[in-house]
């Protein structure tokens, strides 16, 4: 398998490129990885490179974006922080990733048993991962699944995986509502943006098709309007 030159870049829809997506995680779930020379694909990229797709992910050992979609170098720009939280810097990334470079996907990324997540949810505080740590509370303050004080921790496994869920979907309305230039794209349908989520038991990501802002022929009735309220 080559790497992505302009021409294949640029024949792509944002569509497209998450059923690229899709089809590279079910080879990894089903471990059937494709053959790539990846010095090959070195050498490929070494005037340029052409991703198809803009990964928001957490710095999580086991949630390699290029591992568990099955994709090879100067294939997807893989931004990771824990909680794959969105600030100023991670935007604006994503507008050269998009604008500069090209890419026709951003995908916010979170996993199942996330640590940052349980941190959040037990409220800790240890120096500068306190600052990183606050992104995440509003997403944990947004749980109402959880009326019970006592369950509202890490040590109660759905209600983690629910702030983990409500994380992504605030991510991707962060994105949107914060970068005027991101947004724009998207209206013209020139770029898709899609919340989803990594099993670690699994290997299986689920995308969210409620959370999947892709203009095309699919989806002619697309509006931003409800990410407004």
């Amino acid at each position: 398998m080559r790497a992505h030159t302009k021409e294949t870049q640029d024949s792509l829809t944002p569509r497209m490129a998450l059923e690229i997506l899709q089809e590279g995680n079910s080879r990894f779930v089903k471990n059937l990885k494709a053959q790539r020379d990846l010095l090959g694909q070195v050498n490929a990229t070494r005037d340029g490179q052409w991703p198809f797709a803009t990964i928001l992910s957490c710095i999580d050992s086991r949630t390699s974006s290029e591992l568990i979609f099955d994709q090879g170098l100067g294939d997807v720009f893989s931004i990771r922080i824990a909680g794959n939280i969105v600030n100023t810097d991670i935007l604006g990334s994503m507008e050269f990733a998009c604008k500069v470079a090209g890419s026709k996907l951003i995908v916010v990324l979170g996993h199942t048993k996330c640590g940052a997540v349980k941190g959040a949810c037990d409220h800790v505080e240890m120096g500068n991962l306190t600052e990183l740590l606050s992104k995440l509370q509003p997403a944990v303050y947004a749980e109402s699944e959880t009326t019970a004080a006592d369950k509202r921790n890490s040590k109660n496994a759905k209600f983690v995986e629910n702030v983990s869920s409500l994380n992504v979907r605030r991510g991707v309305k962060n994105i949107i509502e914060r970068s005027f230039i991101l947004e724009e794209m998207l209206d013209k349908g020139e770029i898709g943006i899609i919340g989803a989520m990594y099993n670690i038991d699994t290997g299986k990501v689920d995308f969210y098709k409620d959370v999947s802002y892709i203009k095309d022929e699919k989806n002619p009735k697309f509006s931003l309007a409800e990410l407004r309220h």
